[in-house]
């Protein structure tokens, strides 16, 4: 790889204002997707690190050296981590295509962009949001208000570290709270270079800990934790699982989890003088970030008629997207994240075709000889929802072609799993896109083009795909807040 970590990286945790070793001073292993050896070791953290780092945050909460400024004050602290960000923009560009195999330019040109675009709407947030006046009569007052909820965890993924951590830690510290973050193990860097970004912007010592560490422990430590407030979880169905337990044995905190998907992208058959533009569209949908996105359009369900001449298309899409080293500004797809996850993508694809399904591109391990995790993108046609494929978040390159005949089985398929996190139609009939958009069970719907919306309209999901919140939007920072009812009576009046 041309690209090499810049300086700046640090390994250790982040508590109080300070990196600091784990208390056991034990470390992991973090490898690079693209060649498969390790880059750096970072800190392992466990309970004791977790304890220190939410004492650290809960003390920062109840001085009110963050929680008590005006709204306006930390504006401007966020304002200035965001034009930090922005001032370091290709440092941590570099650090995330290396750490999460990211492709350098998807790095450049959306990732750390939406970070700073992220920070920057949640800061102008910040003093805009308004309580409210209940309608009493003369002898008393009712205000209803919104406080900061206290100290947050996040936990985040791997597959867009810098950019989640935005969606958790713009509207968290907007509304005034403190924040413990326990990035994913396998791309930690990033987050920990903006948590010290964070305190040069003037974000109090305390107010953004960074506990880095392995999921099974530091995670579960962090949401059994009798001091935390709320729980903001980006990841897979059966972790966000464990997060709903650690709630009930703990202090019952607030959980908000946003989790798998098995998103459909329908093609209806008025689309036929269009095939080429569309299969652009469903190759973005599902192979962005090498389809290890929740929200990837990995079934598409595709009316027969049309059907041959999508996969057709499709395939020539996808085989015209350039695979290989992340550092180079031509590759659309890195390698997966881990050797694990290639080895299940893999098994996927074979357990499909004992199904009965047909590879119709792709499918198999690209440039071994590099040490790195590769496998480009992979079509399989003939797919029937009975199918493994059909069901299960497979989080790779992959897609599974699906034929129906009726607009009413088109829907029975887009909503028979048990996700609901997005979805995309697309028809040239307005009546007929209002109508299946209603009537898919999914978060987001996108109609002729794929789309996860933007920073001000709410993300998450239906069914097994979310729970008790959304990111984004305003809907997010009030999640990281309280409402209190004053009640004032008036006794003179």
């Amino acid at each position: 790889m041309s690209l090499t970590l810049p300086a700046t990286v640090r390994t250790q945790a982040y508590i109080g204002g300070q990196f600091v070793d784990s208390l056991s001073g034990e470390t992991f292993d973090s490898l690079a997707p693209a060649t498969g050896q390790v880059i750096t070791r970072i800190a392992a953290c466990a309970e004791g690190d977790v304890d220190r780092a939410v004492a650290s945050s809960r003390a920062a909460f109840e001085s009110g050296v963050w929680s008590k400024k005006s709204p306006a004050e930390r504006k401007v602290i966020l304002m200035k981590l965001a034009d930090l960000i922005e001032e370091n923009a290709e440092e941590l560009a570099v650090t995330e295509s290396i750490d999460a195999g990211k492709p350098i330019t998807e790095c450049r040109t959306f990732d750390i962009p939406d970070v700073v675009n992220t920070m920057r709407w949640y800061a102008e947030l910040a003093d805009k949001v308004f309580g409210k006046i209940s309608p009493t009569g003369p002898d008393a007052l009712g205000m209803i208000v919104r406080e900061p909820i206290g100290v947050v965890g996040a936990v985040l993924p791997w597959n867009f570290p810098a950019a989640m951590l935005a969606w958790k830690l713009g509207p968290a510290l907007a509304a005034g709270n403190s924040i413990v973050v326990k990035p994913a193990e396998l791309s930690s860097l990033t987050t920990l270079r903006i948590a010290e970004l964070a305190s040069q912007a003037g974000v109090p010592d305390g107010v953004f800990n960074v506990i880095t560490g392995l999921g099974h422990v530091a995670g579960k430590a962090l949401g059994l934790h009798m001091d935390v407030d709320l729980i903001a979880f980006t990841g897979s169905t059966e972790v966000g699982r464990f997060f709903l337990q650690y709630s009930a044995q703990s202090n019952m905190k607030e959980i908000v989890l946003e989790m798998g998907g098995k998103s459909p992208q329908i093609v209806m058959p008025d689309c036929v003088d269009k095939i080429d533009t569309i299969a652009a569209e469903l190759a973005e949908g599902s192979f962005w970030n090498t389809g290890q996105n929740c929200s990837a359009g990995s079934r598409i369900l595709v009316h027969n008629s049309i059907r041959t001449q999508i996969v057709e298309a499709l395939a020539k899409v996808a085989n015209s997207r350039v695979v290989g080293d992340p550092s180079d500004p031509d590759t659309a797809l890195g390698p997966v994240i881990e050797e694990a996850a290639l080895d299940r993508i893999l098994g996927y694809v074979a357990g499909a075709k004992k199904q009965g399904a047909e590879v119709a591109c792709g499918g198999e391990q690209l440039f071994e000889e590099t040490g790195g995790w590769f496998v480009g993108p992979t079509i399989l046609n003939g797919v029937t929802p009975d199918m493994t494929v059909a069901q299960e978040e497979i989080f790779g390159p992959v897609v599974s072609v699906i034929g129906f005949d009726t607009e009413e089985e088109a829907i029975e398929l887009a909503n028979g799993t048990e996700y609901g996190l997005a979805a995309v139609i697309y028809t040239d009939q307005l009546e007929t896109a209002i109508r299946m958009a209603r009537a898919v069970r999914a978060g987001t719907v996108a109609i002729n083009g794929y789309s996860e919306g933007d920073i001000s309209t709410p993300f998450g999901g239906y069914k097994m795909s979310g729970f008790g919140g959304r990111d984004n939007g305003i809907e997010a920072l009030e999640q990281y807040t309280e409402l209190k009812t004053i009640w004032i009576t008036l006794r003179n009046a």
